[in-house]
Protein backbone atom coordinates (compact mmCIF):
# COMPACT_ATOMS: atom_id res chain seq x y z
CA UNK A 1 0.00 0.00 0.00
CA UNK A 2 1.13 3.15 -1.18
CA UNK A 3 1.29 6.52 0.60
CA UNK A 4 -0.89 8.49 -1.03
CA UNK A 5 -3.11 5.49 -0.28
CA UNK A 6 -2.31 4.88 3.39
CA UNK A 7 -2.87 8.57 3.66
CA UNK A 8 -6.49 8.69 2.07
CA UNK A 9 -7.58 5.68 4.07
CA UNK A 10 -6.50 7.52 7.50
CA UNK A 11 -8.27 11.16 6.04
CA UNK A 12 -11.53 8.56 5.04
CA UNK A 13 -11.26 6.99 8.39
CA UNK A 14 -10.85 10.60 10.73
CA UNK A 15 -13.68 11.60 8.87
CA UNK A 16 -16.19 8.36 9.19
CA UNK A 17 -15.25 8.46 12.94
CA UNK A 18 -16.34 12.19 13.07
CA UNK A 19 -19.61 11.05 11.32
CA UNK A 20 -20.07 8.08 13.42
CA UNK A 21 -22.36 9.68 16.50
CA UNK A 22 -24.59 11.88 14.58
CA UNK A 23 -25.10 8.29 12.39
CA UNK A 24 -25.76 6.74 15.49
CA UNK A 25 -28.31 9.16 16.70
CA UNK A 26 -29.95 8.88 13.47
CA UNK A 27 -30.12 4.63 13.40
CA UNK A 28 -31.46 4.84 16.88
CA UNK A 29 -34.07 7.91 16.60
CA UNK A 30 -35.13 7.51 13.09
CA UNK A 31 -33.79 4.69 11.27
CA UNK A 32 -34.86 2.30 13.88
CA UNK A 33 -38.57 3.79 14.80
CA UNK A 34 -39.28 4.21 11.27
CA UNK A 35 -38.33 -0.17 10.80
CA UNK A 36 -40.62 -0.78 14.19
CA UNK A 37 -42.98 1.64 12.87
CA UNK A 38 -43.09 -0.43 9.16
CA UNK A 39 -43.15 -3.80 10.88
CA UNK A 40 -46.17 -2.96 13.88
CA UNK A 41 -48.82 -1.50 10.52
CA UNK A 42 -48.55 -5.64 10.18
CA UNK A 43 -50.06 -6.60 13.41
CA UNK A 44 -53.29 -6.30 15.24
CA UNK A 45 -52.06 -3.98 17.82
CA UNK A 46 -55.20 -2.76 20.36
CA UNK A 47 -57.40 -3.03 23.30
CA UNK A 48 -58.61 -6.41 22.58
CA UNK A 49 -55.12 -8.17 21.35
CA UNK A 50 -52.90 -8.67 24.74
CA UNK A 51 -50.09 -9.76 22.47
CA UNK A 52 -50.23 -8.42 18.69
CA UNK A 53 -51.49 -10.47 16.29
CA UNK A 54 -50.05 -10.75 12.57
CA UNK A 55 -52.79 -9.66 9.90
CA UNK A 56 -50.32 -8.82 7.08
CA UNK A 57 -52.23 -5.95 5.25
CA UNK A 58 -55.41 -6.45 6.87
CA UNK A 59 -54.68 -2.97 8.59
CA UNK A 60 -54.26 -1.05 5.22
CA UNK A 61 -57.16 -2.90 3.49
CA UNK A 62 -59.29 -1.78 6.90
CA UNK A 63 -57.44 1.63 6.63
CA UNK A 64 -58.23 2.48 2.74
CA UNK A 65 -61.95 1.69 3.63
CA UNK A 66 -62.31 3.91 6.28
CA UNK A 67 -64.31 7.19 5.74
CA UNK A 68 -62.38 9.06 8.48
CA UNK A 69 -59.26 8.27 6.97
CA UNK A 70 -60.50 9.58 3.33
CA UNK A 71 -62.07 12.55 5.52
CA UNK A 72 -58.72 13.40 7.00
CA UNK A 73 -56.98 12.66 3.57
CA UNK A 74 -59.15 15.44 1.82
CA UNK A 75 -58.60 18.19 4.67
CA UNK A 76 -54.81 17.51 4.86
CA UNK A 77 -54.57 18.23 1.16
CA UNK A 78 -56.72 21.03 1.16
CA UNK A 79 -54.84 22.51 4.07
CA UNK A 80 -51.54 21.98 1.78
CA UNK A 81 -52.97 23.61 -1.67
CA UNK A 82 -54.23 26.70 1.27
CA UNK A 83 -51.10 27.27 3.12
CA UNK A 84 -48.14 26.30 1.07
CA UNK A 85 -48.39 28.38 -2.27
CA UNK A 86 -50.11 31.74 -0.20
CA UNK A 87 -47.34 31.06 2.43
CA UNK A 88 -44.66 31.04 -0.06
CA UNK A 89 -45.62 33.82 -2.31
CA UNK A 90 -46.29 36.11 0.91
CA UNK A 91 -42.84 35.27 2.23
CA UNK A 92 -41.29 36.35 -1.04
CA UNK A 93 -42.96 39.13 -1.27
CA UNK A 94 -42.28 39.65 2.45
CA UNK A 95 -38.36 39.14 1.36
CA UNK A 96 -38.37 41.35 -1.23
CA UNK A 97 -40.14 44.34 0.54
CA UNK A 98 -37.48 43.71 3.78
CA UNK A 99 -34.24 43.51 1.08
CA UNK A 100 -34.83 47.34 0.30
CA UNK A 101 -32.20 49.55 1.98
CA UNK A 102 -34.58 52.11 3.57
CA UNK A 103 -34.97 53.18 7.40
CA UNK A 104 -36.77 50.47 9.54
CA UNK A 105 -35.04 47.63 7.74
CA UNK A 106 -34.37 45.63 10.65
CA UNK A 107 -37.25 46.66 12.74
CA UNK A 108 -39.60 45.71 9.57
CA UNK A 109 -37.77 42.25 9.55
CA UNK A 110 -38.39 41.67 13.42
CA UNK A 111 -41.96 42.06 13.20
CA UNK A 112 -42.43 39.78 9.83
CA UNK A 113 -40.45 37.43 11.81
CA UNK A 114 -41.80 37.59 15.30
CA UNK A 115 -44.91 35.23 14.57
CA UNK A 116 -42.57 32.36 14.14
CA UNK A 117 -41.19 32.73 17.04
CA UNK A 118 -44.27 32.39 19.02
CA UNK A 119 -44.70 28.28 20.69
CA UNK A 120 -47.60 27.18 18.42
CA UNK A 121 -49.77 26.26 21.40
CA UNK A 122 -49.71 30.38 21.98
CA UNK A 123 -50.23 31.39 18.63
CA UNK A 124 -53.68 28.68 18.66
CA UNK A 125 -54.64 30.20 22.32
CA UNK A 126 -54.41 33.91 20.10
CA UNK A 127 -56.34 32.56 17.20
CA UNK A 128 -58.81 31.46 19.55
CA UNK A 129 -59.29 34.39 21.08
CA UNK A 130 -59.03 35.88 17.67
CA UNK A 131 -62.02 33.45 16.31
CA UNK A 132 -64.52 33.17 19.59
CA UNK A 133 -68.07 34.17 18.75
CA UNK A 134 -69.22 37.29 20.28
CA UNK A 135 -66.29 38.33 22.52
CA UNK A 136 -63.49 37.50 20.13
CA UNK A 137 -61.80 39.94 17.92
CA UNK A 138 -62.98 39.07 14.63
CA UNK A 139 -66.44 38.56 15.66
CA UNK A 140 -66.97 42.15 17.44
CA UNK A 141 -65.22 43.73 13.70
CA UNK A 142 -67.35 41.89 11.79
CA UNK A 143 -70.50 42.94 13.74
CA UNK A 144 -69.68 46.53 13.68
CA UNK A 145 -69.20 46.84 10.72
CA UNK A 146 -73.03 45.26 9.94
CA UNK A 147 -71.99 41.70 8.18
CA UNK A 148 -73.07 39.18 10.77
CA UNK A 149 -71.31 36.67 12.97
CA UNK A 150 -69.90 33.45 12.01
CA UNK A 151 -68.88 30.53 14.24
CA UNK A 152 -65.28 29.86 12.33
CA UNK A 153 -64.52 27.09 14.54
CA UNK A 154 -67.85 25.87 14.79
CA UNK A 155 -68.78 25.34 11.35
CA UNK A 156 -67.99 22.58 9.14
CA UNK A 157 -67.73 25.19 6.04
CA UNK A 158 -65.58 27.73 7.50
CA UNK A 159 -63.41 25.75 9.92
CA UNK A 160 -60.41 25.16 7.54
CA UNK A 161 -60.29 28.07 6.32
CA UNK A 162 -59.83 29.64 10.04
CA UNK A 163 -57.03 27.07 10.05
CA UNK A 164 -55.24 28.02 6.93
CA UNK A 165 -55.20 32.03 7.96
CA UNK A 166 -53.58 31.41 10.86
CA UNK A 167 -50.95 29.15 9.59
CA UNK A 168 -49.86 31.44 6.83
CA UNK A 169 -49.84 34.07 9.52
CA UNK A 170 -47.68 31.64 11.60
CA UNK A 171 -45.35 30.51 8.76
CA UNK A 172 -44.60 33.45 5.89
CA UNK A 173 -41.90 34.90 8.55
CA UNK A 174 -40.26 31.71 8.98
CA UNK A 175 -40.04 31.08 5.06
CA UNK A 176 -39.06 34.79 4.27
CA UNK A 177 -35.84 34.31 6.10
CA UNK A 178 -34.86 31.44 3.45
CA UNK A 179 -36.09 34.06 0.92
CA UNK A 180 -34.40 36.62 1.70
CA UNK A 181 -30.85 34.93 2.10
CA UNK A 182 -31.65 33.88 -1.40
CA UNK A 183 -32.12 37.27 -2.27
CA UNK A 184 -29.05 38.55 -0.77
CA UNK A 185 -26.87 36.01 -2.84
CA UNK A 186 -28.19 37.56 -6.60
CA UNK A 187 -25.52 40.17 -7.32
CA UNK A 188 -26.41 43.63 -7.34
CA UNK A 189 -24.42 44.16 -10.81
CA UNK A 190 -27.55 42.29 -12.39
CA UNK A 191 -29.86 44.42 -11.10
CA UNK A 192 -27.87 47.74 -11.96
CA UNK A 193 -27.41 46.77 -15.61
CA UNK A 194 -31.29 45.98 -16.01
CA UNK A 195 -31.50 49.77 -14.58
CA UNK A 196 -29.24 51.27 -17.07
CA UNK A 197 -31.18 49.04 -19.47
CA UNK A 198 -34.56 50.59 -18.47
CA UNK A 199 -36.00 47.31 -17.66
CA UNK A 200 -39.50 47.40 -15.65
CA UNK A 201 -39.81 45.95 -12.19
CA UNK A 202 -41.57 42.90 -12.77
CA UNK A 203 -39.46 42.04 -16.12
CA UNK A 204 -36.80 42.48 -13.97
CA UNK A 205 -38.57 40.07 -11.04
CA UNK A 206 -39.77 37.55 -13.76
CA UNK A 207 -36.18 37.53 -15.57
CA UNK A 208 -33.49 38.20 -12.70
CA UNK A 209 -35.15 37.83 -8.58
CA UNK A 210 -37.84 34.49 -9.49
CA UNK A 211 -35.35 32.34 -11.77
CA UNK A 212 -32.54 32.56 -9.25
CA UNK A 213 -34.75 32.17 -6.41
CA UNK A 214 -35.68 28.99 -7.67
CA UNK A 215 -32.90 26.88 -5.59
CA UNK A 216 -34.35 28.06 -2.06
CA UNK A 217 -38.06 28.04 -3.46
CA UNK A 218 -37.25 24.76 -3.40
CA UNK A 219 -36.43 23.77 -0.30
CA UNK A 220 -38.98 26.00 0.67
CA UNK A 221 -41.46 24.33 -1.12
CA UNK A 222 -40.44 20.66 0.56
CA UNK A 223 -40.12 22.45 4.36
CA UNK A 224 -43.76 23.81 3.43
CA UNK A 225 -45.55 20.58 2.64
CA UNK A 226 -43.89 18.69 5.25
CA UNK A 227 -44.83 21.47 7.80
CA UNK A 228 -48.40 21.21 6.29
CA UNK A 229 -48.34 17.54 7.24
CA UNK A 230 -47.07 17.52 10.88
CA UNK A 231 -49.26 20.08 12.69
CA UNK A 232 -50.72 18.99 15.51
CA UNK A 233 -50.43 21.42 18.30
CA UNK A 234 -53.36 24.25 17.62
CA UNK A 235 -55.95 20.97 16.63
CA UNK A 236 -55.59 20.05 20.44
CA UNK A 237 -56.10 23.81 21.51
CA UNK A 238 -58.49 24.86 19.07
CA UNK A 239 -60.97 22.09 17.43
CA UNK A 240 -59.62 18.61 18.37
CA UNK A 241 -60.46 17.47 14.65
CA UNK A 242 -64.05 18.84 14.67
CA UNK A 243 -66.74 19.55 14.17
CA UNK A 244 -67.38 16.35 12.87
CA UNK A 245 -63.71 15.84 11.53
CA UNK A 246 -64.07 18.94 9.42
CA UNK A 247 -60.52 20.43 10.41
CA UNK A 248 -59.10 16.63 11.51
CA UNK A 249 -55.90 16.66 9.73
CA UNK A 250 -53.46 13.22 10.28
CA UNK A 251 -50.85 13.75 12.37
CA UNK A 252 -53.66 14.37 14.75
CA UNK A 253 -55.44 11.20 13.81
CA UNK A 254 -52.63 9.02 14.23
CA UNK A 255 -52.11 10.68 17.65
CA UNK A 256 -56.35 10.27 18.29
CA UNK A 257 -55.74 6.58 16.80
CA UNK A 258 -52.66 5.82 19.33
CA UNK A 259 -53.70 7.44 22.48
CA UNK A 260 -56.96 8.06 22.33
CA UNK A 261 -58.05 4.78 20.71
CA UNK A 262 -55.16 2.92 21.81
CA UNK A 263 -54.64 0.81 18.69
CA UNK A 264 -51.35 0.81 18.16
CA UNK A 265 -51.26 -1.01 14.91
CA UNK A 266 -53.70 0.86 13.09
CA UNK A 267 -51.68 4.45 13.82
CA UNK A 268 -48.67 2.70 12.84
CA UNK A 269 -50.51 2.16 9.64
CA UNK A 270 -51.70 5.56 9.43
CA UNK A 271 -47.46 6.45 10.16
CA UNK A 272 -46.58 4.82 7.19
CA UNK A 273 -48.73 6.58 5.00
CA UNK A 274 -48.02 9.74 5.94
CA UNK A 275 -44.17 8.83 5.72
CA UNK A 276 -44.86 7.68 1.93
CA UNK A 277 -47.28 10.90 1.38
CA UNK A 278 -44.16 12.81 2.27
CA UNK A 279 -41.53 10.62 0.56
CA UNK A 280 -43.75 11.09 -2.67
CA UNK A 281 -44.26 15.06 -2.46
CA UNK A 282 -40.41 15.27 -1.48
CA UNK A 283 -39.12 13.17 -4.99
CA UNK A 284 -42.42 14.90 -6.72
CA UNK A 285 -40.63 18.21 -6.25
CA UNK A 286 -36.35 17.08 -6.78
CA UNK A 287 -37.42 15.22 -10.25
CA UNK A 288 -39.88 17.50 -11.18
CA UNK A 289 -38.81 21.32 -9.95
CA UNK A 290 -34.77 20.35 -9.62
CA UNK A 291 -35.31 19.80 -13.32
CA UNK A 292 -36.15 23.41 -13.91
CA UNK A 293 -33.46 25.47 -12.22
CA UNK A 294 -30.33 27.01 -12.41
CA UNK A 295 -27.99 27.07 -9.84
CA UNK A 296 -24.95 28.89 -11.63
Amino acid sequence: MGIKSISRWKTDAFAWLLLLPSLLFLLLFTFYPIAKTIRLSFYQADLASPEPIFVGLGNYSALFADEVFAKVMTNNLFFALGTVPTSMALAMLMAIFANKAMRGTSLMRTAFFYPTMIPMIAVANIWLFIYTPKYGLLSRAMTSLGMGEIHWLGSPDYVMWAMIAMMIWKEAGYFMIFYLAGLQNISPDLYESAQVDGVGRWTVFRKITFPLLMPTTLFVSIVALTNSFKLVDHLLVMTKGGPNNSSNLLLYYIYETAFGFWDQGMASTLTVVMIAVLLLFAALNFFGLDKKIHYN
